[in-house]
């Protein structure tokens, strides 16, 4: 039975919880059966025994992060369908050179760049990842090549872990700054956060990413059979179409902070726009047939993972615990600054990234007077601890990603992992260093 044998630290209620997210966890990081198959199993267990209501647990189905996500399958079917991605990848590839490392290099600056645009990480994933699939089959990189792999773990991990470091893209971020601003009265300035966090957690790391897919799956571009580098056609009637409800998409994206409307249902806006009879840029046939469903109960599943998670007090215990375990106001502030990035880290393990600020923001004022660091510090160092991800689930945004892709979870594990044990030898106290540069601590 779930939670039979429980620490003496923990509730029942508690116990039950750890029990089926080390379950859940466990299935997802090894990949022993299908993800979306493993979100089914821990649907079923929750209920079964009760773990936490059905609105906590099925809470994934009423996200804005699914039906955005639902928005970005069906404008990535039609990108497929008309053309269109095949046409940007083409005259992107001109300017890689056919070499390996500049189209990793350029596919991972994209990636940051466009963070700077979109304020949603999961829409730049949705929107990256078909265009990047014409691109990996423009360089002749079939499926199971390590340069179909590179390529797009550059486009998800380069639009997604450096842009922790800019302000309004990701959603931890977001957290924190409205947790802040309402329990604090404390919120950074965009510049501020910027100038403190992109150096070291954006360049510095989006580097690190080119340098660990180019060791871990290196390859070389080749052409692929009727791929050659050719002046483009002329865009057809549905290309042009779609070109422009991709520029409306983008623009309404990059002005929601005029227009409060959820990037979610922009994107769901789109969707049912281009599936409508009269429209028909994606038919009856292509929405049965090349939507990935799975990766929609995938990401439901990784929700309401957090949101049992979170309800049943686990998340709360785990962090106070893990706290009380960490090497606090012993007058060094560097081992502060190193405690408190590795208390967000590890709490975003058993909780995922977003869930981080939600447990440890309440905790800030009381870490400020144990470690003598202003509030202000202490609310920052959440950052460099969400920002580094060890395990795909952790981030939504990495896992839907290589399910689009159609790419293996354990290539990103390999690549976090690997840049997670970075950031802490090397980054993190790089970081710290910059941080007294700039008097933060």
């Amino acid at each position: 039975m779930l939670g039979v044998l429980r620490p003496s630290w923990l509730s029942p209620a508690e116990s039950m919880a750890g029990a089926l997210a080390i379950i859940t966890i466990g299935f997802w990081a090894t990949g022993v059966i299908p993800q979306h198959i493993t979100a089914l199993l821990f649907f079923l267990l929750a209920m079964l025994f009760s773990i936490s209501p059905a609105k906590v647990i099925f809470s994934g189905f009423a996200s804005t992060a699914l039906w955005l996500i639902f928005g970005g399958l069906v404008l990535g079917v039609a990108i497929n369908s008309t053309g269109l991605g095949r046409i940007v990848a083409r005259r992107v590839a001109v300017h890689l050179n056919r070499s390996y490392f500049r189209i990793i290099g350029g596919v991972v600056t994209i990636g940051v760049l466009f963070a700077f645009l979109m304020p949603s990480a999961m829409g730049r994933v949705v929107l990256l990842v078909p265009i990047i699939g014409e691109l990996t089959t423009h360089f002749g990189f079939e499926k199971g090549s390590n340069g179909r792999t590179g390529v797009f773990l550059a486009a998800i991990l380069g639009s997604f872990v450096p842009a922790f470091a800019i302000l309004p893209a990701n959603v931890p971020n977001m957290v924190l700054v409205g947790l802040s601003e309402t329990l604090f009265h404390m919120s950074p300035l965009y510049g501020e956060y910027l100038l403190l966090h992109f150096p070291i957690l954006g360049i510095l790391r989006a580097a690190v990413i080119v340098g660990l897919i180019l060791w871990l799956y290196p390859d070389q571009p080749r052409e692929a059979k009727n791929e050659a580098l050719t002046p483009t056609r002329p865009m057809s009637k549905d290309a042009r179409l779609l070109s422009l409800v991709l520029l409306i998409l983008l623009a309404l994206w990059l002005t929601d902070f005029i227009h409060h409307v959820s990037p979610a249902w922009v994107a769901l806006a789109g969707a049912v726009f281009l599936l409508l009879p009269k429209i028909n840029l994606v038919n009856k046939k292509q929405f049965n047939e090349k939507i990935n469903y799975g990766s929609l109960f995938f990401v439901a599943g990784i929700l309401g993972l957090g949101g049992m998670v979170s309800h049943s007090g686990l998340g709360d215990t785990l962090a106070n615990n893990l706290i009380g375990l960490l090497p606090f106001g012993e007058e060094s502030p560097f081992l502060d600054f190193m405690s408190l990035s590795l208390a967000s880290l590890l709490t975003g393990v058993a909780t995922t990234a977003p869930g981080v600020p939600a447990i440890i923001t309440p905790l800030s004022d009381t870490l400020s007077q144990v470690t003598d660091l202003p509030l202000k510090t202490i609310l920052m160092t959440q950052v460099v601890g969400f920002s580094t991800v060890i395990f795909p689930y952790q981030a939504p945004p990495i896992a839907i990603g290589m399910q689009l892709a159609g790419e293996k979870l354990s290539a990103a594990f390999r690549v976090c992992s690997l840049l997670a044990i970075i950031s802490i030898f090397f980054l993190l106290p790089l970081d710290y260093f910059w941080w007294k540069v700039l008097g933060w601590v």
